[in-house]
């Protein structure tokens, strides 16, 4: 049996642009679609999507709506989400009331991780 194919999605762009953030849980969820693993990793100001609250906050013109429905969209799909612990406690980010349910907590050497196992990744 051939292993899936694994697609790593590194958001660092934040609710500040709010046009930047939607894209990786689109293609999260097409990737899964498609028969791959598919994990967003977030860092930086890309921290701030996963903030509970924040996304409530983020709509796009239609087709794209409200970025909490995208969101809900790649949980439902199996997309695997993934917070850079260093990023967020720079942020003030409180780990343990401050997300959104689903996300793990992770140490920076995960990236580097996650990138030499990925097949691919893109950034935003």
């Amino acid at each position: 049996m051939e292993r899936k194919k694994k697609i790593l999605y590194v958001q660092t762009s934040g609710v500040e642009t709010p046009e930047r953030t939607y894209a990786p849980f689109i293609l999260g969820v097409t990737a899964i679609a498609m028969g791959m693993d598919a994990c967003i990793f977030f860092g930086i100001k890309g921290c701030t999507i996963v903030q509970r609250g924040e996304a409530d906050k983020v709509k796009l013109p239609q087709p794209f709506g409200l970025l909490k429905t995208a969101i809900e969209q790649a949980t439902k799909a199996g997309v695997s989400f993934l917070v850079c612990e260093e990023s967020a406690r720079m942020l003030g980010i409180d780990l343990e009331k401050g997300l959104i349910n689903g996300v793990k907590i992770v140490g920076a050497a995960t990236l580097n991780t996650l990138v030499m196992e990925s097949d691919a990744v893109m950034y935003f």
